[in-house]
Formats: C-alpha cells, sequence, structure tokens
C-alpha cells in the first residue's frame, strides 16, 4: 500500500531521539511521501537536514505560520521569500490565519497570508493554509485577490458548504487524526464530499489519532486516517491509499518537483 502524510512537523525537537528511527517506520508502513510545512526562521535547519537525510521520501515548504508572526514579520518574510525564489521548495506552506489563539494581531496575520498567498501564484506553486476558526477569511481573501493556486485546506475545521466553496476554488481538504475522535462531526460531512478532494495527513506530533490519541503523533498513523475514511467512504483501506496519493501528487506536483530537484543536482 501507499500513502502519503501531506502535513507533518517532523522536525519538532519532539522527535529529536528517535527522528530517523520515526521516519524509517513510516516508509516501512508505507507512507513513502512525507511533506514538511515549515512554521518560522528557527525551523528551516532541521527541516531541511531531514529532506537530505531522505531525498526520496521527504519533502519541504516554505512559509510562516500564522502563530508565528511577530512585531518583525516584515523582516522575516523577506528571508522566507529568498528562500522561495532561490531554492526548490514543493509548496509555501504553513500559511494562513489563527483566531483561535490570538486575535490581536489580525491585520498582520491577513497581511503575512496575502503576502504569501501572492508569492505561491507568483511562483506557481500551492499552499498548504492554516485556517483554524478563519475559514472564512481565509476564503475572503483568495476570492478578493483571485489568489486561486490550488493547495490544501489543512487540518479541515470548517462546515460542508465552505468545504465545497474551497473545493470548488481549486483545492482541497486535509483529513487528519481529528475524523478518528469519538465526537468529531467530520465523519458525517465527509459522506458528502468526493474522495478525489482529500488528501491525508497526520500534522505530528500533535493531533494524533485513536487509538494513539493524547501522545505524540508520527507519520505511521496516517494507516488510522485511512482506515477510518475507508470505513466512512465504504472502500477498501488500499484504495484510499491510491486515490489520497494521487491527489496529493496532482495537488503539490510532486512529479515536476523531483524532475527540477534531479536537474539541479546534476
Amino acid at each position: 500500500m501507499n500513502f502519503t502524510d501531506t502535513h507533518t512537523h517532523l522536525y519538532s525537537e519532539q522527535f529529536n531521539e528517535d527522528r530517523s528511527y520515526m521516519v524509517q517506520r513510516a516508509i516501512q508502513k508505507g507512507i513513502a511521501s512525507i511533506l514538511l510545512p515549515n512554521v518560522d526562521l528557527t525551523t528551516v535547519d532541521e527541516m531541511l537536514q531531514l529532506c537530505s537525510a531522505f531525498p526520496k521520501n521527504v519533502f519541504p515548504m516554505m512559509g510562516l505560520h500564522p502563530c508565528n508572526i511577530g512585531d518583525d514579520w516584515q523582516n522575516t518574510m523577506q528571508i522566507i521569500e529568498q528562500h522561495l525564489r532561490y531554492n526548490s521548495y514543493i509548496a509555501v506552506g504553513e500559511i494562513g490565519i489563527d483566531l483561535f489563539w490570538d486575535k490581536t494581531n489580525f491585520n498582520d496575520q491577513r497581511a503575512a497570508f496575502t503576502y504569501q498567498m501572492m508569492l505561491a501564484k507568483e511562483l506557481q506553486l500551492p499552499v498548504s493554509i492554516h485556517s483554524r476558526n478563519s475559514t472564512l477569511e481565509c476564503i475572503h481573501i483568495i476570492e478578493q485577490n483571485k489568489l486561486f493556486t490550488g493547495g490544501v485546506f489543512h487540518c479541515w475545521g470548517g462546515t460542508l458548504e465552505q468545504a465545497h466553496k474551497v473545493i470548488d476554488m481549486g483545492f482541497a481538504i486535509g483529513i487528519g487524526g481529528v475524523v478518528t475522535f469519538k465526537n468529531s462531526g467530520l465523519p458525517e460531512m465527509l459522506r458528502d464530499i468526493d474522495i478525489n478532494d482529500m488528501v491525508l495527513e497526520t500534522d505530528a506530533p500533535y493531533l494524533a489519532p485513536v487509538p494513539y490519541r493524547g501522545k505524540r503523533n508520527e507519520s505511521a498513523y496516517i494507516i488510522e486516517i485511512a482506515q477510518k475514511l475507508a470505513e466512512i467512504k465504504m472502500l477498501p483501506l488500499k484504495t484510499v491509499g491510491e486515490i489520497t496519493t494521487a491527489n496529493a501528487e496532482r495537488i503539490f506536483k510532486m512529479q515536476a518537483y523531483s524532475e527540477k530537484k534531479n536537474q539541479i543536482s546534476k
């Protein structure tokens, strides 16, 4: 079976003791592709080192997370932009707006999100969007500025109507461990969404699926998420892996990215 984890923070310090072993464990379980969204400038080196250690399996994104936007975010953005313009990244991410933790810097979050979306459009890169308590705000910015870059609304938490809206705009929705939670309304919603508009993700080390809920998440647990989606869609687990991996490869243009990387390395 073949699976893709489209969103995971394996460079996190929570993996410092067993990072390589943990990645190998995921690969052995069939998670052949692992996508790493960046958070801020402090995570870049560790992320790129992991990608260098597993060049055929682990792929980097570049972006500034909305929860990491400080007073000097514009200076940080200049460095993020240089990374995107002069190095190879599979997507712009993790970017977006978060109105769960802090609403006081909404204007800065909105400006940073808009700027990074414009960069993605210019550079023809997909995006990984963080939209916690801000799905409508993110949709509005994309529509208002015609920033239809393609990509994923990570850790989907919007309504069914909003899901159809973002899909109509050319984005997919990311399905993670929340779908396995007992009181989650996500399973019912997903029955009315085409599986061709979904990708799988762990968001490790966060949001571990049942039966690992409350523990450190990791990419190998994508299997539990896929199994739950297979139950919802009444499909074989293998088929869910094949479809969602094909979706990820299309959305993130993974073949074109690999070819470009090979050309650069020669």
